[in-house]
């Protein structure tokens, strides 16, 4: 897997001080998305032991809240089998620190076995999510007043409630 930036310190996606990893590729190609460079899977830097440590260190601090999964699309099922040691990381050592996940998928429709987005671990990297953010960007519904979301037909999901 490939990733396009990690943002330590950001405040833009989720609550509180967090660490960001954007990873590489989607195929989504929402029109008017902010990051479009991303799209390419072979966009970035490779995603390495080294990378992966360097995230886990970032999430020591106290002030520190969580961390948040982006992109490009972190939900596509290549990009699935490269975060799942790095989500299942994060859960074991920081258990009080949330996961924010940001997908253009819809979470009823795409993450069932029969969904397009599911494969043999999508189970398992759902359950170490606190948050997700579902739903493609679509500029029409844009909308800056909205907190953590891009347009108004995207959904903030609760997952420790459903």
């Amino acid at each position: 897997m490939k990733y396009s930036d990690i943002k330590y310190y950001d405040i833009a996606d989720g609550p509180g001080v967090r660490t960001s990893l954007f990873v590489s590729g989607c195929t989504h190609h929402c029109h008017g998305c902010f990051n479009p460079e991303t799209w390419d899977f072979n966009n970035g830097a490779e995603f390495t032991e080294e990378t992966e440590n360097d995230i886990i260190l970032s999430l020591a601090p106290r002030y520190v809240s969580g961390f948040t999964l982006l992109g490009g699309e972190p939900m596509e099922p290549k990009n699935q089998r490269g975060v799942i040691g790095l989500v299942r990381k994060i859960k074991q050592i920081y258990a009080d620190k949330t996961i924010w996940c940001y997908t253009g998928y819809t979470y009823k429709k795409d993450f069932t076995e029969k969904g397009c987005a599911f494969c043999e671990i999508t189970a398992e990297l759902l359950s170490y999510f606190d948050v997700l953010v579902d739903g493609e960007y679509v500029e029409r519904l844009h909308d800056v007043s909205l907190k953590f979301r891009g347009s108004s037909n995207q959904r903030i999901i609760d997952l420790r409630s459903v």
